[in-house]
C-alpha cells in the first residue's frame, strides 16, 4: 500500500519510524456493548510501544446525552496536551479489531484541524500477528504545547443531515451493516427505531477492508463506493450507529481523493431515537 502520514501508514512504516521524537501513538481501541471487551485493560496488559490510551468515551462533549459526542476544542486540547501530544507530532492512531474506532480518533484530529494523523492500516492485530514488540507499561509523558482550529465543515447536526436527505444535495452513505440498514436486525443500544435514514445509501464499513482487516486499495474503495449507488462527484456525508464506524467510510474517502466529506456525529443513535424524523425501511 502507499504510506500517507495523513490517512494511513502500514505496520512496516510505523516499525521503522517507532524511535522518532516527533512521532506519538495512540491506542483508540472501543467496542460495541455487546462485545464484552474492555478496551482499557486491554491496553494495560499491551500496546505497542510508547502507546498513549485515548479514552473515545471520556474525550467526548459531557453535556450530550448521545454517545461520545465530539468534544469541544478547549477539552480536546486538555486532554491531549496532557498525553504529551502537542504542535509538530506525527501521530499514528490504532485500534485492537484492526481498523474500526481507530478512524473516529483519525476523524477527531481532522476536525480538530490536525492534519499529521493516520490510522495505522491493520491495527494492534496485523502488528502482533507480525511479531512486533508490545509492551505493558504506559509511557512517561510531559505537557506539550497543542492549538486547534475546529473544521466545521468536517462535521454534520441532524438539522442539516435532514436538509440534506430531504434536498438530495448531498449523498448519505451508512456505514451499519445490511440487516440494520434495512431495519430487520434490532439496534444494539435501546430505544432506537429500526431502519434508516430515507434517500441515503448502504455501504458497510465491512466491504471497506481486505480479509486481513487492512484496507482496500483506492481503486477497490471507489469501486465499493460506486457498487453502492454514491455519486462521488458529489458531497457525501458518512453515518453509522454512532459515528464510529462512519469515520472508516470518512477515511476511505480520503484515501481516494474525496475531499468533499463530512460525518454525521449523533449518527442513528439520535435520528434512530426520534419519532418526528422519517424512518426508511428495506434496501437502498
Amino acid at each position: 500500500m502507499r504510506d500517507d502520514p495523513g490517512t494511513l501508514v502500514s505496520t512496516d512504516w510505523l516499525s521503522r519510524h517507532l524511535d522518532d521524537p516527533d512521532l506519538r501513538i495512540l491506542d483508540a481501541s472501543w467496542y460495541l456493548p455487546d462485545a464484552g471487551r474492555d478496551p482499557a485493560a486491554e491496553y494495560r496488559a499491551a500496546h505497542i510501544p510508547g502507546a498513549r490510551f485515548f479514552d473515545i468515551d471520556e474525550i467526548s462533549d459531557s453535556a450530550s446525552d448521545l454517545p461520545h459526542m465530539a468534544p469541544q476544542p478547549e477539552k480536546f486540547t486538555s486532554r491531549l496536551r496532557a498525553m504529551g501530544v502537542g504542535d509538530g507530532h506525527q501521530v499514528v492512531v490504532y485500534d485492537g479489531a484492526g481498523i474500526f474506532s481507530a478512524a473516529r480518533v483519525w476523524w477527531l484530529f481532522r476536525l480538530m484541524g490536525k492534519t499529521d494523523v493516520a490510522v495505522l492500516d491493520g491495527g494492534l492485530p496485523k502488528w502482533q500477528a507480525e511479531g512486533h514488540a508490545t509492551e505493558d507499561m504506559a509511557p512517561i509523558v510531559k505537557d506539550r504545547h497543542l492549538t486547534v482550529s475546529r473544521q466545521n465543515a468536517l462535521v454534520r447536526d441532524v438539522t442539516q443531515v435532514a436538509e440534506a436527505a430531504k434536498l438530495g444535495d448531498a449523498v448519505i452513505v451508512d456505514a451499519r451493516s445490511a440487516p440494520r440498514f434495512e431495519g430487520e436486525a434490532a439496534e444494539p443500544r435501546q430505544g432506537l427505531r429500526a431502519g434508516h435514514i430515507p434517500g441515503s445509501r448502504n455501504l458497510p464499513y465491512a466491504e471497506l477492508l481486505a480479509e486481513d482487516g487492512t484496507m482496500k486499495d483506492p481503486d477497490a474503495l471507489r469501486a465499493a463506493f460506486e457498487a453502492a449507488g454514491v455519486d462521488l462527484s458529489r458531497p457525501v456525508i458518512t453515518t453509522c450507529g454512532s459515528g464510529v464506524t462512519a469515520a472508516i467510510l470518512s477515511l476511505a474517502l480520503a484515501r481516494i481523493g474525496h475531499e468533499r466529506w463530512s460525518l454525521y456525529d449523533g449518527s442513528w443513535s439520535e435520528w434512530g431515537a426520534f419519532e418526528d424524523l422519517p424512518v426508511a425501511t428495506g434496501p437502498a
